[in-house]
C-alpha cells in the first residue's frame, strides 16, 4: 500500500465587483470584440479597496472547510500559492493560519500562474512522507494591484480571486485507479525571466512595480510547455488521453485551453472553462475552476482530472488526480 493525498473538498471566492470589457474600453484603446477574439475574456472580478489577498484566501478556505465538515484546527499545514502577498513578509499563509485557528505550519509558494500546481505538489509530498495528515492548499491573487491600467496589452487579461482544496492522507495500491493525487510534475526555465515579469521589487527598485509581458512569446512557449507537461503526466501513470475525464487548465487564454483540449481529444464540455468570466487570476485560476466544477456536480468521485499551468519565470507543471 502507498500513501495518497485525497482531495476532500474545494472552495472558492470572487470579489463582488465585476469589470466588463466594455467598461475597460471607455478608458483604453480596445473593445469587447478585440479582447474576446484574442483571449476569450469578457469580464473579470476586481478586489475592493482594502480587500487583501488574505481576505480572498480566507473566504475560499472557509468554504472548502465547510464542504469537508472540518474546522481550521483540523488542518496540519497551509500552503498558499500567490505572487500578490499582503506584505513582502511574513508569508500571507501565516496570517491565514491565525485567522483559521489552524495548527502545524503555513507558508507561501511563488510560481506566478503555476503557483497552485506548485503548492499542490508541495503539500502532496508532505503527505506522502507522513509529515502531514491534512493540508489546505490555496491559490489566491489580487493581481489588479500590480497592473498598469493604461496598458491594454496586460490589464485586460487579469482578475482577482481565490480557490482552495483540502487534502487528506489515504491509502492506495499505487496504481492509476487509486483515489487522490497520482502524480505532479514541475518545471522552470529562468532563461525567459523577462518575458513575463513585474518591473519592481524590494531589492531591485523598492517599489511594487507593474506586470510586463511579451505576449507573443509567452503564448508560443505556453503551447509547447503545457503540451509537454500533459504528456509527462499521462506517461508517468500509464494513462491514455482517452482516460482523462476532465481538463482543468490554467485560465489564461481560450485558444491555449482549446489547444490542450484538442491534444487530449476531449470534447469542449470536458474542459472546465472560466476564463470568459474570471479572466486570468494567476495562481487562483485552477482552484477557482476546479471548485466550480466540483461544487456544481460536474466532477464526480472516481473521475480522472488533469490540471496544467504555466507562469512567469517561466514555470510550468501538471497534476493528475483521481477525484
Amino acid at each position: 500500500m502507498v500513501t495518497r493525498s485525497r482531495v476532500l473538498s474545494a472552495g472558492s471566492y470572487l470579489p463582488a465587483r465585476i469589470v466588463t470589457n466594455d467598461e475597460l474600453a471607455k478608458t483604453l484603446d480596445t473593445s469587447d470584440e478585440w479582447i474576446r477574439q484574442r483571449t476569450g475574456i469578457r469580464q473579470r472580478h476586481i478586489a475592493a479597496e482594502g480587500e487583501l489577498t488574505s481576505d480572498l484566501a480566507l473566504a475560499a478556505a472557509n468554504q472548502a472547510l465547510a464542504n469537508a465538515g472540518l474546522k481550521g484546527a483540523d488542518i496540519d499545514c497551509i500552503i498558499l500559492g500567490t505572487c500578490t502577498p499582503d506584505h513582502t513578509f511574513p508569508a500571507t499563509a501565516t496570517k491565514l493560519q491565525h485567522r483559521l485557528g489552524a495548527k502545524g505550519f503555513a507558508m507561501d509558494v511563488q510560481a506566478v500562474c503555476s503557483g497552485f500546481v506548485f503548492a499542490l505538489a508541495t503539500a502532496d509530498n508532505f503527505i506522502r512522507l507522513g509529515q502531514v495528515k491534512r493540508a489546505l492548499v490555496i491559490g489566491a491573487e489580487t493581481f489588479s494591484r500590480i497592473l498598469d491600467w493604461t496598458d491594454r496589452n496586460t490589464c485586460v487579461l487579469f482578475g482577482d480571486g481565490a480557490g482552495a482544496v483540502i487534502l487528506e492522507a489515504g491509502e492506495g495500491k499505487g496504481d492509476k485507479f487509486d483515489q487522490g493525487i497520482l502524480s505532479t510534475h514541475l518545471f522552470s526555465d529562468g532563461a525567459h525571466y523577462e518575458r513575463l515579469y513585474v518591473d519592481g521589487g524590494p531589492s531591485a527598485t523598492q517599489t511594487t512595480g507593474h506586470v510586463k509581458m511579451d505576449g507573443r512569446e509567452v503564448f508560443r512557449h505556453a503551447v509547447v510547455n503545457l503540451a509537454a507537461a500533459i504528456d509527462v503526466a499521462l506517461h508517468a501513470n500509464h494513462i491514455g488521453a482517452d482516460e482523462v475525464d476532465w481538463l482543468v487548465p490554467h485560465q489564461a487564454n481560450r485558444r491555449i485551453i482549446d489547444s490542450m483540449g484538442h491534444r487530449l481529444k476531449l470534447t469542449e464540455d470536458r474542459a472546465v472553462i472560466t476564463v470568459d468570466r474570471h479572466a486570468n487570476t494567476s495562481a487562483a485560476s485552477i482552484p477557482l475552476a476546479l471548485a466550480e466544477a466540483v461544487n456544481d456536480g460536474r466532477i464526480q468521485r472516481g473521475h480522472l482530472v488533469l490540471m496544467e499551468a504555466m507562469g512567469g519565470g517561466f514555470t510550468w507543471g501538471s497534476a493528475l488526480v483521481r477525484w
